[in-house]
């Protein structure tokens, strides 16, 4: 039988007007919480670095809220064996 460890990246954008920021949290195996915005500005991006460390995403998750102002905030679940 196979164990797995999981992990979530969050994208989360916020914007009014003109003026937007998005930001990438990593939370690691371990209950760590990583900000990891500086190594990539795309969901793309962040989940190919980490498929290079063998993490599968598993399932996608999307919040959208529109009320003054705009937020997303994107899940991407991921799993990959224990060593």
């Amino acid at each position: 039988m196979i164990a797995w460890e999981y992990a979530l990246l969050v994208r989360r954008y916020q914007g009014q007007g003109r003026q937007f920021h998005v930001s990438f949290v990593w939370y690691g195996p371990d209950g760590s919480r990583t900000d990891v915005t500086a190594y990539g500005d795309t969901a793309i991006a962040h989940l190919n670095r980490v498929g290079r460390e063998g993490w599968e995403l598993v399932s996608a998750a999307e919040d959208v809220n529109n009320i003054q102002g705009s937020t997303e905030v994107h899940r991407y679940h991921l799993k990959r064996p224990l060593p």
